[in-house]
């Protein structure tokens, strides 16, 4: 069904006005997916795929990773449809518009997605008291809820860790995790941040923010890395997570090793870097920081094969769009069958 709704209907659309579309659907129709799961036309959780970590229980390994809902809108309805945990995002602090349009491609001979978006998003305020909302409210409470937060692109690179914090300042009271991004290619600048130099006074003010924010309960902090990092950097970045007591790292963002246009590309193409990231992660960080896994997830399988290259949980983005709606359930249950 949802294969013929993607070719007669999503396919027609412009890229970005179907994800608006696919946002507002899953604000408003939250309810309807709560009572197909109820009736179990979308499985059911099993308990025996729950995942301990960052001091959470996660319902199952799969969740949603950022760049989907950047503006906590949808958050409920998306969690409805089987992710464990769902990561909003990138949040800035200021608002901002993002880049100039054309600014969104579907690569359908990769099952792809290649974007500049350029983190457009209502800023660090308006999405903590649209949080604020979403935990005044029982089903709201109930959902594990990640915080991706980036640099505002006006910010000088010598103020980002000012920025940064300003952000977790205003958001981690309603995180259960934060992530620091470092990684998105469209943002001028922001991947030069990944070097150690440069990261370490960003973790440094984002951990005193999250702790001034939040004085009775440690948030856990992670940070997102590219794909395209050398591996001596990814070395690098899982020594500094060590020296500051982090609680993980996200791997992957998008790429730009393509030759397709502007924009970091996501998908399949993805997954063979990844399970190398994820492994070189859990072989330097141990078995102690959280590894989330990210990129190429399109099957069980996928998602299996990063959780045995050492990642705690996976996440998933545009294995979704172009799976459905029932897709998270299906993955977390098999994922839980294969257990």
């Amino acid at each position: 069904m949802y294969g013929f709704v993607f070719r007669q209907v999503i396919l027609r659309m412009d890229p970005e006005r179907a994800h608006r579309v696919a946002v507002g659907a899953y604000r408003r129709l939250w309810p309807v997916v709560r009572i197909a799961r109820a009736l179990r036309l979308i499985p059911r959780p099993d308990s025996r795929g729950a995942v301990t970590a960052l001091g959470l229980t996660f319902p199952g390994p799969l969740g949603l990773a950022a760049g989907l809902d950047k503006n906590a809108q949808a958050v409920r309805g998306l969690a409805a449809t089987g992710f464990s945990h769902v990561e909003i995002g990138t949040v800035t602090a200021r608002a901002q518009p993002g880049n100039e349009r054309p600014r969104s491609w579907r690569e359908l001979d990769v099952k792809g997605l290649r974007n500049r978006m350029g983190f457009n998003n209502d800023g660090a305020d308006a999405v903590a008291r649209r949080l604020a909302r979403l935990r005044s409210r029982r089903s709201g409470r109930g959902v594990v809820v990640g915080v991706n937060i980036g640099k505002t692109k006006v910010t000088e690179p010598q103020d980002a860790p000012l920025d940064y914090a300003y952000s977790a300042r205003a958001l981690a009271p309603y995180a259960d995790y934060l992530v620091v991004n470092v990684s998105s290619p469209n943002t001028p600048g922001l991947r030069d941040l990944q070097s150690v130099a440069s990261l370490r006074p960003i973790l440094e003010h984002v951990r005193a923010a999250a702790d001034e924010a939040v004085p009775d309960r440690r948030v856990p902090l992670l940070v997102k890395i590219a794909p395209d990092l050398a591996d001596a950097d990814v070395d690098a970045v899982a020594d500094l997570a060590l020296e500051l007591g982090l609680d993980g790292v996200v791997a992957v963002n998008t790429t730009i090793a393509h030759d397709r246009g502007p924009g970091g590309l996501s998908g399949p193409v993805l997954l063979p870097r990844a399970l190398e990231v994820v492994s070189r992660l859990r072989a330097r960080l141990g078995e102690g920081p959280c590894v989330i896994g990210v990129g190429g997830v399109s099957t069980a399988a996928d998602a299996r094969a990063l959780l045995d290259a050492g990642a705690t949980l996976v996440q998933a983005y545009t294995g979704f769009v172009y799976g459905g709606p029932l897709w998270p359930a299906r993955i977390n249950r098999d994922l839980t069958r294969r257990s």
